[in-house]
């Protein structure tokens, strides 16, 4: 059976490094034989430019039904004064929740050639290789009540922090199993010093690891303190399992450890579908970029490497994923740049297109 995949390369440089991940889905399929029925559509301010929502509903069926869905990018200031409900990140968090995809996968790994990018020391990134899961459809992102309300004469912004036992059970479990295939340690982060949903997010993750995981190691920490200990010493850590606020902040200080937001790749998985396999979303960390975009300025690694856990996690491909990681491990190496990786010393620079051929003549190069 032909595996499937719904490309929605989005806004702003989504659609020039989604342009870059094509050609190498091609190649997969031309040299290795891996052939994907890929379908494209429009997601966030491309969808409201044609159908007046950041997401048309038969998008959003088409994601339902599909193996996996790689995006590019929402968003861009062309948007900025939209209704809040039709803004074009709503598409994505549609995708997210209807989806259900509870686990966002967000690693955070420095490459030995760019371990001089990241503002902290070389000694403190190099060989750095951590997986943050992130709760991604509750908590305060979703919680209600919320909104802006008029309260003694003046108004009041309200976001409530929200989090059922199962809803943190299932994300504790998605982080106990990435630890076992990794180094088998999980630190959990919240605030139960202060906050209630802190308080059963600890319980909970404890008890699950007393129950079904006692070989993994556990340990809590606040979430303050863990962004400070990704700064100071972040190798200290395997898989971090944290909610979707905490997730949502942690996961971008682990990205500036790397040296580029352009480097970082994420999955969001969810239930097994009736294929056994997860539902699920890639998608690169990094923003839509509109003060570059359609200028060739844009680095394509991170959705390139997003559609490496797309070979991983939903089309059992491990190996191939390994290939694709090496061949971008290769091309940095070899000191090919792209315009956010440029520094005084010097490296080849690249176009965004550049990036995609060097990282093709590389996996030519792996046969």
């Amino acid at each position: 059976m032909t595996d499937t995949l719904l490309i929605l390369p989005g806004d702003g440089i989504g659609p020039e490094v989604m342009a870059e991940v094509s050609r190498i889905i091609d190649w997969f399929g031309d040299k290795r034989g891996l052939k994907f029925d890929v379908s494209e559509d429009l997601v966030g301010g491309a969808a409201y430019d044609v159908h007046g929502v950041p997401l048309a509903d038969a998008t959003m069926a088409k994601a339902q039904e599909v193996d996996a869905v790689l995006l590019g990018a929402v968003g861009g200031p062309k948007y900025d004064n939209l209704d809040f409900s039709v803004k074009p990140e709503r598409g994505l968090l549609r995708l997210r929740k209807e989806m259900d995809l509870f686990a966002n996968l967000r690693p955070a790994q420095c490459f030995d050639a760019l371990a001089d990018f990241s503002s902290l020391k070389r000694d403190v990134v190099a060989g750095l290789d951590i997986m943050i899961v992130r709760e991604l459809t509750s908590g305060i992102y979703f919680g209600e009540p919320r909104g802006i309300i008029e309260e003694n004469g003046e108004r009041v912004g309200i976001n409530t922090q929200r989090y059922t036992e199962s809803e943190i059970d299932r994300v504790a479990r998605s982080a106990f199993e990435l630890a076992r295939k990794r180094g088998n340690k999980v630190c959990s982060m919240e605030k139960a010093n202060v906050m209630e949903s802190g308080i059963l997010w600890r319980e909970v993750v404890q008890r699950v690891h007393d129950a079904d995981y006692p070989d993994v190691e556990l340990s809590h920490m606040y979430a303050d303190a863990g962004g400070m200990q990704l700064c100071r010493w972040p190798k200290q850590f395997d898989v971090i399992v944290t909610d979707n606020l905490f997730g949502d902040l942690l996961s971008d200080v682990a990205a500036m450890l790397t040296g580029s937001l352009g480097m970082l790749p994420s999955a969001s998985l969810g239930a097994p579908m009736a294929n056994g396999r997860p539902k699920a979303l890639y998608e690169p960390v990094h923003g839509s970029a509109p003060d570059i975009a359609g200028q060739g300025k844009a680095n394509p690694i991170a959705c390139i490497l997003s559609f490496a856990m797309a070979l991983r996690y939903s089309f059992d491909q491990g190996d191939e994923a390994t290939r694709l990681e090496k061949a971008v491990e290769k091309v940095l190496a070899d000191g090919v740049r792209t315009a956010d990786l440029m520094q005084a010393e010097g490296g080849t620079p690249v176009t965004t297109a550049g990036m995609g051929d060097a990282i093709l003549a590389a996996l030519e190069a792996s046969l």
